[in-house]
């Protein structure tokens, strides 16, 4: 079972950034927080290519995890990557099926995959 679900795009950078938060909302998700790594490096004076993580939750979802197990707050929020390596966009992210193999002892039914089924279609519907 692979840890990330990942596609290219032929959207550019910022249209991938904007698609994705639009779905994201689409979705019942709602947008935390777009952390733009690549600026945080540069004010430490280091470049690298364009690189946004954005962070997503869904509320129900989230407080069923944590009643199953706190410490799946480690893995909270969902992130979904977006970054260009080799002159491709990518979009990224982390696939929830596998929190059942970190927390094995969590009875999270099929909650897992059901929200890996969402991301899957966030990334998608984006690229």
């Amino acid at each position: 079972m692979d840890f990330d679900y990942t596609v290219t795009t032929e959207k550019s950078f910022e249209d991938a950034v904007a698609k994705i938060e639009q779905e994201t909302k689409k979705a019942g998700f709602r947008v935390l927080y777009v952390h733009d790594v690549t600026e945080t490096l540069k004010e430490k004076g280091f470049i690298i290519k364009p690189f946004k993580i954005i962070e997503i939750c869904n509320a129900k979802n989230a407080y069923n995890a944590l009643q199953a197990d706190i410490k799946i707050g480690l893995c909270l929020p969902c992130k979904i990557n977006i970054y260009q390596k080799d002159g491709k966009t990518y979009i990224s992210g982390m696939r929830p099926i596998v929190l059942s193999q970190f927390f094995p002892k969590a009875d999270l039914g099929n909650l897992p995959a059901e929200v890996d089924k969402i991301i899957r279609g966030i990334i998608d519907r984006s690229k």
